[in-house]
């Protein structure tokens, strides 16, 4: 089974997430899934009537492509990637904001903590997003890591599904010419990609006098654009998975949707 996950927690935030993955699927014919996860005690029973009626009050936006949902048990972050694991799912999909009325939302170590272990993208989505406009323009920041370009055909496919442009940032995080050679070749093989796949882009490459969070927020703001595609860059821990510095930063500040891809990752919507 492939399919759009999409955590939902009856918040503001996840109501958000379901509208715009609404429009995900009908623009790239994938069946959405809502999974709620709750407490171990928790009554299912309310939480599925109230699932239904609001499924039911969108169902006149699906165009050919069908939404159900699962009620899981258990943490979070956990629960969802199960469920996404074995949907094989090609995205996931979560709001971000404050406290719902049943529990809390996707936020803080949920939110990193999903985007860390799951094997596929994940869209995070706040409260504040402006979704009365189209997804007209899409950040892709190319620094110097090995990994950085994986991200490229997730961007690609966005871009192609929802007619946008795609602004390939080049970011140079020394003045040292190797560093700079290296931003720059990424950068042209990135052009060349999105040249031949027939995407809408524009690059240039940028220094970076503060840090690349900062640079890519302020560059998103410039343009006034509508999703950052970043990598996890993800660290160890003696526990688990979690994010390196600048994607939680990315995650923490930015009001705009972020599309997170782990390492490779050579799926899904990159197909």
């Amino acid at each position: 089974m492939s399919n759009i996950l999409v955590g939902f927690d009856f918040s503001a935030g996840s109501a958000y997430a379901v509208d715009l993955s609404i429009d995900i699927a009908n623009r790239s014919g994938l069946d959405l899934r809502l999974v709620f996860v709750k407490e171990e005690d928790q009554d299912e029973a309310p939480i599925r009537e109230e699932i239904e009626r609001r499924n039911a009050g969108v169902a006149h936006l699906l165009k050919g492509v069908k939404m159900d949902y699962v009620i899981r048990a258990g943490k979070v972050s956990e629960e969802l990637n199960r469920q996404a694991e074995a949907d094989e799912s090609e995205l996931v999909v979560v709001g971000t904001n404050g406290l719902s009325g049943f529990k809390k939302n996707f936020i803080g170590r949920n939110t990193y903590s999903t985007i860390a272990n799951s094997k596929c993208p994940v869209l995070t989505i706040r409260e504040d997003f402006n979704f009365n406009k189209a997804l007209e323009h899409i950040v892709v920041p190319i620094d110097s890591s090995a990994d950085t370009r994986q991200k490229i055909p997730y961007a690609a496919r966005f871009a192609k599904t929802f007619g946008s442009q795609l602004h390939v940032l080049g970011l140079y995080t020394s003045d040292n010419k190797t560093i700079k050679g290296i931003v720059d070749g990424y950068v042209n093989m990135v052009d060349n990609y999105l040249e031949k796949a027939g995407v809408n882009h524009v690059s240039q490459c940028v220094s970076v006098p503060k840090n690349l969070t900062i640079t890519t927020l302020e560059y998103a703001d410039e343009i006034n654009a509508d999703m950052i595609v970043i990598m996890t860059e993800q660290e160890s821990s003696l526990s688990s998975m979690i994010l390196g510095t600048y994607a939680e930063q990315m995650l923490t500040l930015s009001t705009r949707p972020i599309l997170s891809v782990r390492p490779e990752q050579v799926n899904g919507l990159a197909k």
